[in-house]
């Protein structure tokens, strides 16, 4: 027997060994196993882990109203009776709706605005500017922005579903009244003033009038 063939034969041997060693410390994948446990550290995913609540609270409705509250149970039967209602969608329409609201009066341009008022809430402005217009007054006004919003109450009628959502506002703006010579009899162009108001918006859910009227106010 020549020598690489005595070498290869050894080499053989030692290899078998190994295998049988590493076989008896690693042991062998049979059947069912425990998964690895994740990896710690650097090598864990980035993507953030979504836990889904079944049953959990509506937090678009617990983010602005306590959850066992009537004002909770009332927002709920309106996404019941209109699943496309969200409460933070409506609260930033009502947002922009009061400044609406609020500049239309003051300016009394009441055209662009009586589509969102009620029919008692438009008459009594109607008669708030008729009243301003036989005094030769005007108002000129700048609306600086909400400062906070809250929505404090909110119910329903089963009968007619009617919704009603009761929200206070806090905003700044500048205001003044002018008399028939433009003189300012009151308030300032310059000076901001906070006003504070309370209004209420009332809508028939599942409607196809997707348009919250003005039903309320209360300064």
């Amino acid at each position: 027997m020549n020598s690489p063939l005595i070498q290869l034969l050894v080499l053989a041997g030692i290899a078998v060994f190994l295998i049988l060693r590493l076989k008896n410390v690693l042991g062998t994948r049979e059947g069912f196993e425990q998964p690895p446990l994740p990896r710690q550290g650097a090598e864990r995913s980035n993507r953030p882990e979504l836990e889904v609540i079944e049953g959990g609270p509506d937090l678009d409705i617990t983010d602005h109203v306590d959850e066992d509250s009537d004002a909770a149970q009332a927002l709920t039967g309106m996404k019941r009776l209109e699943p496309s209602f969200h409460v933070a969608d409506f609260l930033q329409g009502a947002r922009g709706a009061y400044e609406m609201i609020v500049m239309g009066y003051e300016r009394g341009e009441l055209a662009e605005i009586q589509p969102f008022l009620s029919e008692d809430i438009y008459e009594s402005f109607v008669d708030g500017v008729a009243a301003r217009e036989d005094q030769g007054l005007t108002i000129e006004a700048d609306f600086i922005g909400v400062r906070e919003m809250k929505l404090v109450n909110a119910t329903l009628n089963e009968e007619t579903q009617e919704g009603e959502v009761t929200i206070r506002f806090v905003s700044e703006l500048t205001s003044a009244v002018r008399d028939r010579g433009g003189d300012i009899v009151e308030g300032s162009l310059t000076e901001v003033k906070r006003q504070k108001d309370t209004w209420s918006f009332a809508r028939t859910m599942g409607a196809d009038d997707p348009n919250w009227l003005l039903v309320s106010t209360d300064a």
